[in-house]
């Protein structure tokens, strides 16, 4: 409980910065429980995916295009059990168990806290088949999955090349891909080949000569090729793809200036509501490199940054 002006206040525990900042910077402290409008639902935070896009707007890198208040509790993706609804939020009922990429237009209360107010329109059902920690990995990495190949229409019979494939995005676009039917090629370090493997895709080595190992897997070219790290990804993409244009990146939206296509994730209970029935069909599981409780949130950030992590990094809140 806070107290304010003698009157009781129900409160939160709640990683902040108070200005942009880094790993360092981010505190743990008591907040006031988030206000919840009408189409909106409480939820009871049981873990809190990490991204990159989460130390990138803590450090200021987003603010031409979104703005931040502080202080800032970071964290889109979420897993929890509804707390309270808004009056107008049907949807869900107190207890039921739910997934969420609480995205809003502007960043200040997210989801490294115990309770997060979240809009209808961010959330769907948690999957049973996953745990709390490998459901809370799913929103922003799976929808950038699914959304991107979606977007590129990949179905029955294509081959894929996915840069980045034992990555947070990367494995979750090499389930979904091979649950509809598609061929996966994905680059990876050789420590993780036998991971993808395990996940459905042929793996190759990144790097010099990239291109001709694709092409000794895929002599014909391949149909469509998803950059999800940077780099070179774009421009070997092209040398091997049948059409130049079926290039996506989430990283580089230069992609648009070379013919293809930049995807930058959107909140969708549709799509996310997909995701959940895959995982729940065995079609797709969520693997988490690493879960650290909310007052380690900063080694959680460092983790993040170093781009070694195979799989997701998770905030254990409860």
């Amino acid at each position: 409980m806070i107290f304010s002006g003698g009157e009781v206040v129900r409160g939160m525990k709640a990683i902040v910065l108070n200005e942009y900042g880094g790993p360092d910077d981010l505190t743990l402290t008591d907040l006031p429980e988030p206000k919840v409008g009408p189409d909106a639902i409480l939820v009871r935070v049981k873990a809190a995916g990490v991204n990159p896009v989460d130390w990138k707007v803590g450090a200021g890198y987003l603010d031409p295009v979104l703005d931040a208040h502080f202080p800032l509790v970071p964290g889109w993706d979420v897993a929890g059990v509804v707390e309270r609804t808004g009056p107008d939020a049907k949807e869900f009922a107190p207890g039921d168990e739910v997934i969420g990429y609480v995205r809003k237009d502007w960043a200040q209360n997210g989801t490294y806290a115990e309770l997060v107010a979240a809009p209808v329109r961010t959330l769907a059902r948690k999957p049973a088949a996953l745990s709390w920690q490998q459901a809370a990995g799913l929103p922003l990495a799976g929808l950038t999955a699914y959304q991107s190949l979606k977007r590129l229409g990949v179905g029955e019979g294509d081959t894929v090349l996915i840069h980045a494939a034992a990555g947070g995005v990367g494995s979750l676009a090499v389930q979904i891909a091979a649950a509809w039917g598609a061929r996966v090629i994905g680059t990876a370090s050789e420590r993780n080949h036998d991971f993808l493997r395990e996940l459905g895709a042929e793996p190759v080595v990144y790097g010099e000569g990239l291109a001709d190992r694709v092409r000794e897997l895929a002599p014909g070219g391949v149909d469509a090729a998803f950059d999800f790290v940077g780099g070179e990804s774009i421009d070997v993409s092209q040398q091997v793809l049948k059409d130049s244009t079926r290039v996506l990146s989430i990283v580089d939206a230069e992609v648009m200036a070379k013919g293809g296509h930049y995807l930058f994730v959107r909140p969708d209970p549709a799509d996310l509501a997909a995701l959940a029935d895959l995982a729940d069909a065995g079609k797709l599981t969520v693997g988490v490199d690493r879960a650290v409780p909310l007052a380690e949130t900063a080694e959680a950030w460092r983790l993040s940054q170093s781009g070694r992590t195979r799989g997701k990094v998770v905030i254990d809140v409860s």
